[in-house]
């Protein structure tokens, strides 16, 4: 209806499987590099920040996961298809939206970056806490990948894939 496509928003076809993969890979040590700073410096934040939980201490969506490589295996491909419809949502469609919404300023695009990336910090935290802010600066980093990498959503949905099964294979072990 709006005449926006699926290629528009970054579905189409790569141009090269290895350069996507190369891609995906830079855009997950990034990722990885930011989350490993952002630990490193948070004590000196100048404003007070909620500390992250434990798993144990609020409870995994997916139940418990400590040794349970059966239950692993049976949510990894849900966690590979959220990854994939997070990127669709907050960077293909969220970030167009913004830079749509933004056009009348000079710095739409920095614009359309900054906010998705706090939603995105936000919606997985619901505060300004320690996940918050290592979210967003996950977001933040996807989102700037998207825009320098043509607009291309194949490399982030890997690479957030890659991410989310990290993370839940640290939950299991």
């Amino acid at each position: 209806m709006r005449g926006v496509s699926w290629k528009d928003l970054g579905l189409h076809k790569p141009e090269s499987y290895k350069k996507t993969l190369l891609i995906s890979g830079g855009i997950l040590a990034v990722t990885l590099v930011s989350i490993v700073v952002f630990h490193l410096i948070k004590d000196q934040i100048p404003f007070l920040v909620a500390p992250e939980s434990s798993p144990e201490d609020s409870g995994s969506k997916f139940g418990d996961l400590k040794g349970n490589w059966l239950l692993f295996f049976s949510i990894i491909p849900l966690v590979l298809v959220q990854s994939f419809l997070e990127e669709l949502l907050d960077r293909g469609f969220l970030m167009n939206w913004f830079e749509q919404l933004f056009s009348k300023t000079s710095f739409a695009t920095i614009l359309a970056v900054l906010v998705q990336a706090v939603i995105f910090g936000f919606r997985h935290s619901h505060d300004l806490s320690e996940r918050s802010i290592t979210v967003a600066l996950i977001g933040l980093t996807m989102g700037t990948a998207y825009m320098v990498f043509g607009r291309n959503l194949w490399p982030l949905i890997i690479a957030h894939g890659v991410l989310n099964t990290i993370s839940m294979v640290g939950r299991v072990n």
